[in-house]
């Protein structure tokens, strides 16, 4: 008798890590699929809003050797006049850092869903290309983690934005360590800059590592291809500085609910105790298993994507 238990014990726990290993794949590999799909949605959106030839000549100008920095005596380059933003997970710009191979789409929003879709832009900070700080997070290990090289781009490195404003090229100045909780990086500044952030170090998220660029050449459009220009300084959002690195740029969750999460738990339960009656019943077994594995990944694949969003801020 304790034989009998002492097995079906040793395959429930068998079971249990099989899932948990499933579970840490899904969160590499599940949600780059899921954040590869939305970007190439994204960047047909925003191809609209983009004149003629803009998406070939920013990459041009990404692919340019390092940039150079204007001296203190030269004309500071033009900032695009103040907009509204967009709505919250809509395409705000690309931004390209050829040294990290990165060319992604920048959504409107921090939050959890909007950092699921790719690199996304504090609200209450100015977009790119605008006068003071514009600020962009995003995952590091997750979600196509656009910034898991971060740490690897050097001074001078060209930062490139292409927004439907314009095109502008940031210089990388240097990188810096913060806690989660330091709102610091985000405060506003005279001039045009740049602030990227994401968790530090990779798999986990102690820290936060920040990337901090200055404008040095812009190419702006002409006034069709941008949104309403809005009273200087007023910009309809809530103010970064009210809100922590920690609560905004890898916040959690809390969208979805636990019913999806139970229901496609019980789908999985119930498909595998399905797949294990009808292979005892029935010759075959390794059909049986083969086919039911295959479909048991299916509802997995939705039972991860349903409870992820119930879990503390991913990285």
């Amino acid at each position: 008798m304790l034989g009998r238990i002492a097995g079906i014990a040793g395959r429930l726990f068998l079971a249990a890590g099989i899932l948990i290993l499933l579970f840490a794949a899904y969160q590499i590999w599940g949600t780059w699929l899921i954040e590869a799909h939305t970007q190439n949605h994204l960047r047909q959106e925003l191809t609209t809003e983009l004149p003629p030839g803009a998406a070939a000549r920013a990459e041009r100008i990404a692919q340019a050797p390092k940039v150079t920095p204007p001296s203190p005596t030269s004309k500071p380059p033009q900032a695009a006049p103040t907009t509204a933003p967009p709505a919250a997970g809509a395409p705000v710009g690309i931004i390209q850092i050829p040294t990290i191979g990165l060319d992604q789409v920048v959504v409107e929003g921090v939050g959890t869903p909007q950092l699921r879709d790719g690199p996304g832009h504090y609200p209450g900070t100015p977009l790119p290309g605008q006068a003071g700080n514009s600020a962009i997070a995003g995952h590091r290990t997750t979600y196509g983690h656009p910034f898991y090289d971060l740490n690897a781009v050097p001074p001078g490195s060209r930062v490139v934005l292409t927004t439907p404003q314009g095109i502008f090229v940031y210089a990388a100045d240097a990188t810096t360590v913060v806690s989660p909780s330091d709102t610091s990086v985000l405060a506003a500044s005279t001039g045009a800059h740049l602030t990227l952030t994401t968790c530090n170090p990779r798999y986990s998220a102690s820290t936060r590592l920040v990337l901090h660029a200055t404008l040095v050449h812009s190419t702006l459009f002409a006034t069709r291809h941008q949104r309403p220009v809005t009273a200087p300084g007023k910009v309809p959002t809530t103010p970064a500085s009210t809100r922590t690195v920690e609560a905004t740029a890898l916040a959690g969750n809390g969208n979805g609910g636990w019913g999806p999460a139970i229901l496609w738990g019980l789908g999985v339960v119930a498909l595998a105790a399905g797949i294990w009656l009808v292979a005892r019943r029935f010759g075959h077994r390794w059909i049986v298993y083969s086919v039911g594995a295959l479909a048991l990944l299916v509802v997995l694949f939705f039972f991860y994507s349903a409870i992820t969003p119930l879990l503390p801020a991913s990285v």
